[in-house]
């Protein structure tokens, strides 16, 4: 029987659902597990849902390039999607934070760039919001890239020259000793231009041959049951862009087959991952250092995680409704 061709559509079709399991994956993350727990090494890597919507975010924004080539509307954009939600987070965690303090000048300076565009992740890789700065650095090197692209297709290649600025950024010891406690940010820089790199494909609905869906599927269980194993058997033991590399075609390859998925789902059902997938930003700034802190630490893993949930989108969708409300 003929496969059906896989339609790269699906990808701007589904991004909602997506975005949502993504989130749902981030918190699934954060909470804490046993090391000897059988679920740990699958827990572990939770954090994929970053890689998922570094990937979705750089198709997202080859298509809003594409319509409007803007540089001071995609700028604008993008800062009222993101530094508004950013700016009322962050003041509720960093304010309470230097009150507490020993309200020192340079105590009164850190909490000012924190709140602004939290420096201490760039200065000591400092992770408590690190998506954030990290996002907003992307974005701004998203319009260069993207017109460099479409003048000279050539330069589609540079993630290639991202991935082996991963490997210097590891072993180089003059470049680690400087940038090397920024690998978190470095190890999903290619993931977010690939996804740059197919929004023409995605906009122009290109598929893929159905026949192609074995070699998918093989290249998704090399590199997640792959990731399982190094996070199981080996935590702590290994670089950590050496996975975030083996999450790129994990990545890309997981979205393909959840597309299929969600093809076939009760819309109730996509409803609901689309719900999560349109708060993300908000679900992301406030489950862990807010929900996460005040659920009872005798939880156990799936209660802590179903009550973190509860609790996060009733609060991310307030979050969002006020934001909503400062953008008019």
């Amino acid at each position: 029987m003929k496969i059906k061709d896989i339609e790269l559509a699906n990808i701007s079709r589904f991004r909602g659902e997506l975005m949502g399991i993504a989130m749902v994956f981030i918190i699934l993350f954060h909470i804490d597990l046993a090391r000897n727990d059988l679920f740990f090494g699958l827990r572990r890597m939770g954090n994929i849902g970053v890689d998922m919507f570094l990937f979705l975010s750089g198709i997202g924004l080859w298509f809003s390039w594409v319509k409007t080539p803007s540089y001071k509307h995609f700028y604008r954009r993008r800062l009222l999607r993101i530094y508004p939600a950013w700016l009322i987070i962050a003041l509720l965690y960093y304010v309470p934070i230097y009150i507490r303090g020993s309200h020192s000048v340079w105590s009164l300076i850190d909490t000012i760039g924190e709140v602004l565009f939290n420096w201490e992740f760039w200065l000591r890789d400092e992770l408590t919001f690190w998506y954030i700065p990290a996002i907003m650095v992307l974005y701004l090197f998203a319009p260069p890239y993207m017109e460099l692209i479409r003048r000279h297709p050539i330069y589609r290649w540079l993630p290639v020259v991202m991935i082996m600025w991963c490997i210097l950024v590891q072993y180089v010891t003059p470049i680690h000793a400087v940038v090397g406690h920024l690998e978190i940010f470095w190890s999903r820089v290619p993931i977010f231009f690939i996804g740059i790199n197919m929004g023409e494909m995605v906009r122009q609905k290109q598929t893929m041959d159905g026949a192609s869906i074995w070699m998918i599927i093989l290249m998704f269980l090399m590199s997640l049951l792959s990731s399982i194993f190094l996070e199981q058997r080996l935590h702590g033991l290994f670089p950590l862009y050496v996975e975030r590399m083996l999450y790129i075609p994990l990545t890309i390859t997981t979205i393909l087959l959840l597309n299929r998925v969600f093809r076939r789902l009760p819309d109730k059902i996509n409803y609901a991952f689309r719900f999560v997938g349109s708060l993300s930003l908000e679900a992301y700034l406030i489950h862990l250092h807010f929900v996460l802190t005040w659920l009872p630490g005798n939880w156990s893993y799936w209660p802590t995680f179903f009550g973190c949930i509860a609790l996060t989108l009733p609060l991310a969708w307030i979050l969002h409704k006020i934001v909503s409300k400062v953008k008019i």
